[in-house]
C-alpha cells in the first residue's frame, strides 16, 4: 500500500472544463454586445418601415410580417435555445447564434423583394433565439456574488438601452444612406459587429454547460411553439388581414394548447424526465412573481416605442434623424439609471427599486400625455425631453432590477432554461405590445385621427405601467 497513491475519481464526462476561468470584463463586454443585437433589431425597423414600403412596395400586411415574423420566431424558440445551450455548451451556441445572426442580417440587407425580406427576418429571429439565452446562462454559470449582481445589472441596462438605441440608430442610418444602401444599412450594420463578436468570444468567454445535460423535450418544445404562435400570429397579423376566421380559431386554440403544454410538462416531471420548462423553476417565488411583471412591462414599452416611431415622423413631421434624436434623453436616462440602481438596491432592495422605477415611469408618462394633449401638433424635441428623461430613468431602474429578482434563485444547472423562460416572456410581451397598443393606435387613425389615437395609446401604456407597479408590491424585499 505504501506505493499506492490515492487519487480522487475523475469528474463525470458531462462536466465541462472551465476553459477560461470566470467571466472577465472583456468576456462580459463580448456577450453583452451579442445581447444588444437582437433587441436593437426588434426596434430598429420601426423607423424604416415607410422607406422599406416605398422601395419594395410591400404593403401593410407584409410590412407587419417584417416586424412580426422576427418577433414570433425569436419568442417561440428562446426556451429551446436555452436548453440547447445547457446541453451542448453555452459558448458554442453563442457562436452559432451570432454567426447565424450575421448571415441572416446580410440576407435581410440584400433582400430583392418583400417576401425574401420576411423570410430572412424569420430566420434572423430564430438565430437570435439561439444567441440570447446564452448570455444570461453564461453570467449565471461563470460568476458569483458581487460579480454576478453587477453583470446581471449591466445585462438589464443593456436591454433597456437597446430598446431605445434601436430606433435612434435606425433613424440615423436611414437618413445617412451609407453608400446608397438606404434602409438596408439597418441590417448590414450587424455584419461587422457579429464578426467582432465571433473573433472575441473564443478568447474571452468561458465555456459552460449544465453539469447534468438532458435530452431535448420534443413534445414540450412543439406545444410551447404552437401555443405562442397561436397567440402572437393572429394578434400581429389580424388587423392588416381584416380579422379572417383563422385568426379567431387560432386565438381560441392558444389556451387549449397552453393547457396541453402544462399537462405534458407535469407528466414528464412525474416520470423522471427533464421537461423543457421544469415545474420546479416555476415554483421559485422570485422567478414566478418577477415573471408576472414582465408582460405588462413589456406590452407597455413595446407598444409605446412603436407608436412613437409613427407619431414623431408622421404626426409631428420630424425627419428620421430628428425623430431618433428626440429619444436621446430617454436613452441617456436609461444609461445613468443603470449606475444609480445598484446604489439604491443596497438601501431599498431590488423589489422596491422596481416599484420606484414604475412610479417614475408613471410621472414621466403623465407629463408626456399632457405635453401631447396641450401642445399638439406644435411640439419639438425640447418639449419632449423632460418627460422622456423621466420615463427613461424609471425604465433604467426597473428593468435591470427585475431581471435580478427573476434570476436570483435559479440553480446553475438550469441557467440557460431560466434565462430562456425570462427572455421568452419579455420578447413575447414586447411583440404583444406592438400587436395590442400598436393595433389600437393604428385602428383609431381613421375614425379618431392621430392626436386622439395617440392619447388613447398613451393611456393604455400608462395602465400597463400602473399594473406593473401594483404587481411589484409582491416582489420579495430581501433580494439584493
Amino acid at each position: 500500500m505504501s506505493g499506492t497513491v490515492k487519487t480522487s475519481p475523475p469528474p463525470p464526462a458531462t462536466t465541462p472544463p472551465a476553459t477560461l476561468g470566470p467571466l472577465g470584463p472583456l468576456g462580459l463586454f463580448t456577450i453583452l454586445l451579442g445581447a444588444a443585437l437582437p433587441l436593437i433589431d426588434f426596434f430598429i425597423v420601426n423607423v424604416a418601415l415607410t422607406t422599406i414600403d416605398k422601395d419594395l412596395k410591400a404593403g401593410p400586411a407584409l410590412l407587419e410580417l417584417v416586424v412580426a415574423g422576427y418577433g414570433l420566431a425569436y419568442a417561440v424558440l428562446l426556451v429551446l435555445g436555452g436548453r440547447l445551450g445547457d446541453t451542448f455548451g453555452r459558448r458554442r451556441l453563442f457562436l452559432v447564434g451570432l454567426a447565424g445572426f450575421g448571415l441572416t442580417s446580410l440576407a435581410c440587407g440584400l433582400a430583392p423583394n418583400a417576401w425574401v425580406l420576411v423570410i430572412s427576418r424569420v430566420a434572423q429571429g430564430a438565430t437570435a433565439a439561439m444567441l440570447m439565452p446564452q448570455v444570461l446562462g453564461t453570467i449565471q454559470a461563470s460568476t458569483t456574488g458581487h460579480r454576478k449582481t453587477r453583470a446581471v445589472g449591466l445585462y438589464g441596462a443593456t436591454q433597456g438601452l437597446s430598446m431605445v438605441t434601436g430606433q435612434i440608430l435606425g433613424g440615423v442610418l436611414v437618413a445617412a444612406d451609407l453608400w446608397h444602401t438606404g434602409w438596408r444599412a439597418i441590417f448590414l450594420v450587424n455584419v461587422p459587429i457579429a464578426i467582432v463578436g465571433l473573433l472575441m468570444a473564443p478568447r474571452t468567454v468561458p465555456a459552460t454547460r449544465s453539469p447534468r445535460p438532458a435530452p431535448i423535450d420534443v413534445p414540450g418544445t412543439v406545444l410551447l411553439t404552437a401555443t405562442l404562435a397561436a397567440l402572437l400570429l393572429p394578434l400581429t397579423e389580424g388587423r392588416a388581414a381584416g380579422w379572417p376566421a383563422w385568426t379567431w380559431v387560432s386565438l381560441a386554440a392558444s389556451p387549449v394548447l397552453a393547457f396541453a403544454f402544462q399537462r405534458v410538462e407535469a407528466r414528464a416531471d412525474r416520470q423522471g424526465r427533464v421537461p423543457l420548462v421544469p415545474p420546479s423553476l416555476l415554483r421559485l417565488p422570485t422567478l414566478r412573481r418577477g415573471l408576472a411583471l414582465l408582460p405588462p412591462f413589456g406590452i407597455g414599452f413595446g407598444g409605446l416605442m412603436f407608436v412613437l416611431a409613427i407619431v414623431l415622423q408622421r404626426g409631428l413631421r420630424m425627419s428620421s434623424v430628428l425623430a431618433g434624436l428626440a429619444l436621446v434623453p430617454l436613452a441617456v436616462a436609461v444609461f445613468v439609471a443603470s449606475f444609480v440602481g445598484p446604489w439604491l438596491v443596497v438601501r431599498l432592495g431590488a423589489g422596491r427599486v422596481v416599484m420606484v422605477g414604475c412610479l417614475l415611469q408613471l410621472v414621466g408618462g403623465v407629463l408626456l400625455f399632457l405635453t401631447f394633449w396641450r401642445g399638439w401638433p406644435h411640439i419639438d424635441t425640447w418639449a419632449l425631453a423632460p418627460s422622456f428623461a423621466i420615463v427613461g430613468f424609471g425604465q433604467g431602474l426597473a428593468l435591470p432590477m427585475l431581471f435580478r429578482v427573476v434570476l436570483s434563485e435559479v440553480p446553475q444547472e438550469h441557467a440557460g432554461v431560466g434565462s430562456g423562460v425570462m427572455t421568452t416572456t419579455q420578447q413575447a410581451s414586447l411583440a404583444l405590445g406592438v400587436a395590442t397598443i400598436g393595433s389600437l393606435f393604428l385602428a383609431g387613425l381613421g375614425p379618431w385621427g392621430m392626436h386622439t389615437s395617440l392619447l388613447v395609446a398613451l393611456l393604455a401604456w400608462l395602465g400597463a405601467v400602473a399594473m406593473t407597479g401594483v404587481l411589484s408590491l409582491r416582489l420579495p424585499r430581501g433580494v439584493a
